[in-house]
């Protein structure tokens, strides 16, 4: 299983970014549940921004309630983090993480995506 996030980059405050996953799945592995984006900025613990369940529940952190949605392509494995109102506190390296179960099994493992660079100047 590998994760491969992208999209992030430099930009002002108040403006928007688009973040991508794509998650790869081999061998026996073939059932994605849950998807997520965390964010680590420097000094500070990871923290969750957003998760999606395969039907498209949402949930978000209060930071980014009402600037953030997330989404997601199932037959593209893919999850999408839209973030619009970027504020300077929001510079961080975003991270995805993914719930995989082999097809023919019954337990979940997470996954995490490589992260990117999101940077918000003032």
């Amino acid at each position: 299983v590998q994760l491969q996030a992208s999209g992030g980059g430099l930009v002002q405050a108040g403006g928007s970014l688009r973040l991508s996953c794509s998650c790869t799945l081999s061998g026996s592995f073939g059932v994605i549940s849950d998807m997520e984006w965390h964010r680590q900025a420097p000094g500070k613990q990871r923290e969750v921004v957003a998760s999606i369940t395969y039907s498209g529940s949402t949930n978000y952190a209060d930071s980014g309630k009402g600037r953030f949605a997330i989404s997601r392509d199932n037959e593209k494995n893919t999850v999408f983090l839209e973030m619009n109102s970027l504020k300077p506190e929001d510079t961080a390296v975003y991270y995805c993480r993914a719930l995989v179960r082999p097809t023919d099994g019954s337990y979940y493992s997470y996954y995490w995506g490589q992260g990117t660079q999101v940077t918000v100047s003032s």
